[in-house]
């Protein structure tokens, strides 16, 4: 395969930056978080590390397809890892991405403040809902339609001073 130098790495880091995300193509794999690291495997071999956003994301087969084509394309070794753990969350989206969402018609998720690595967290607090702003006029006087949008990442939202539909990406 090749061994990986600090200047290879950067370059499959530079060759894989323009990659989009399959189901939201105005995002790059990178500003949504699951292209989580360029490295050196134990070998020596050039690794790829991708988390997929949801347990069985579709879209996952695609992703490291093309991320085996743009190394291929580049002339640069290298192979794919999947890495579950830690589980991606939404607070892994960049600033950029969560604009980028927002001009393309998506609500964008929340940031969540998860707990520390093996704690769980209970409430007896009641759970109140947030508004989630109208990605086309900034309302918050928005309502869920389905908890299940486009894909499994999003629910499906109406404006209810515009009148349009828009997706809500969900936190996790």
């Amino acid at each position: 395969m090749g061994v990986a130098t600090d200047a290879s790495l950067q370059a499959i880091a530079q060759a894989l930056a323009h990659l989009a995300d399959p189901e939201i193509p105005v995002i790059s794999l990178t500003e949504l978080g699951i292209l989580r690291e360029v490295r050196a495997g134990a070998d020596g071999t050039p690794e790829v590390v991708i988390t997929p956003t949801y347990s069985g994301c579709p879209a996952m087969g695609q992703i490291e397809d093309d991320i085996v084509a743009a190394l291929r394309e580049a002339g640069l070794p290298g192979r794919v890892v999947t890495q579950l753990s830690p589980a991606w969350t939404t607070d892994w989206m960049t600033d950029a991405a969560r604009e980028k969402l927002r001009a393309y018609g998506i609500a964008p998720p929340r940031c969540t403040q998860a707990a520390p690595a093996g704690v769980m967290r209970f409430s007896r607090q009641a759970v109140t809902a947030e508004a989630i702003a109208c990605p086309q006029c900034g309302s918050l006087n928005t309502t869920e339609t389905s908890p299940f949008g486009s894909t499994a990442c999003k629910a499906l939202y109406r404006c209810l001073d515009c009148l349009e539909p828009f997706d809500y990406f969900k936190p996790i």
